[in-house]
């Protein structure tokens, strides 16, 4: 089944406005997540310590919205207006129609169930506006609580890759969730 590369547009939630990232997120996304050394830690990347920095990785994103098959979103808290977070499909694989998502979320907005919201909604817009069979997600096991929005989200439990990830000087395991389209909104 062919999927639509309808590429990253709005979405509203209740809290929350899931946009394409601009160039004057970066202040407060460098303050609110992509600063944090614990935030990008978790989420796999460094930690990004000047504007300038930031900017120079939005600039990355922003570029890449001109292809069609370019999923990421700013999470932007819509009382404040602050860049809290970033959620995307990494992964688009168009030949088995399905994509694997990721987010992080900054420490100050954590256990507000804005992860959550965020991804509910992006696994929303896999299934009905792209057309994705499947949407999958992974997480180290020392991840709690992203394993708890993972849960929230009705993923089901695949597997696991053990000692997928080598982290300061010690392995850690891969696990990876899914939910099916004939699953999905059940």
């Amino acid at each position: 089944m062919a999927i639509n590369m309808c590429g990253t547009k709005t979405i509203e939630t209740e809290r929350l406005v899931l946009r394409q990232f601009v160039i004057e997120d970066a202040e407060s996304a460098m303050r609110n997540w992509a600063g944090d050394d614990h935030v990008q830690k978790m989420y796999g990347e460094p930690s990004y310590k000047t504007v300038k920095a930031a900017e120079r990785l939005l600039a990355k994103y922003i570029k890449s919205y001109d292809k069609g098959n370019y999923y990421r979103w700013a999470v932007i808290e819509k009382t404040s207006g602050e860049c809290i977070g970033q959620v995307a499909y990494f992964l688009v694989d168009t030949s088995n129609s399905f994509g694997e998502i990721e987010y992080c979320i900054g420490t100050a907005f954590q256990g507000k169930g804005y992860a959550t919201e965020a991804a509910r909604a992006v696994i929303d817009y896999g299934f009905k506006k792209i057309g994705f069979h499947k949407v999958q997600i992974c997480v180290r096991p020392s991840n709690a609580p992203s394993k708890k929005v993972i849960e929230k989200c009705g993923f089901t439990y695949e597997g696991t890759l053990r000692d997928y990830f080598f982290i300061d000087g010690k392995y850690e395991d891969r696990m990876f969730f899914s939910i099916l389209e004939d699953e999905y909104g059940k």
